[in-house]
């Protein structure tokens, strides 16, 4: 099974290295950083990630103008968005397919179970990095 690349956009530095930690730990996956939107769209130019978690709340680009900019990048359709903000709870689910996102994660989440949500969230199964030897 290939690792999976998921690229986090936060301007919080701390919210940045713990799902950094959680994701890359629990399951193994590879994660990207982005302190902002502008960044972000830099980053994508780069590389091509299995996924997008997005804050919602961040200075400069709003998260609007990102996933604009974003879904007019063809490649860019392919990769689902996931909000990961204070504010998820605000959204429906009419207003998340308008806006092209698959799910809202709420902050603050849980470390241990939020590697699940994005799972279940993207239809994804989870393996292990490693099994235990009963």
């Amino acid at each position: 099974m290939a690792i999976k690349t998921i690229l986090l956009i936060d301007d919080e530095p701390t919210i940045r290295e713990l799902v950094q930690i959680c994701l890359n730990d629990l399951v193994g996956w590879k994660v990207i950083t982005a302190v902002s939107a502008q960044a972000a769209l830099h980053q994508l130019e780069i590389e091509c990630p299995d996924a997008i978690l997005l804050d919602v709340v961040m200075p400069g680009m709003d998260y609007t103008t990102f996933l604009y900019r974003f879904h007019e990048r063809h490649s860019a359709k392919l990769i689902p968005v996931i909000l990961l903000s204070v504010l998820a709870d605000w959204f429906t689910s009419q207003q998340l397919q308008q806006l092209g996102v698959v799910e809202a994660i709420a902050k603050p989440f849980n470390p241990l179970t939020l590697p699940d949500q994005i799972t279940r969230a993207l239809g994804w199964s989870v393996q292990p990095e490693c099994e235990s030897v009963v």
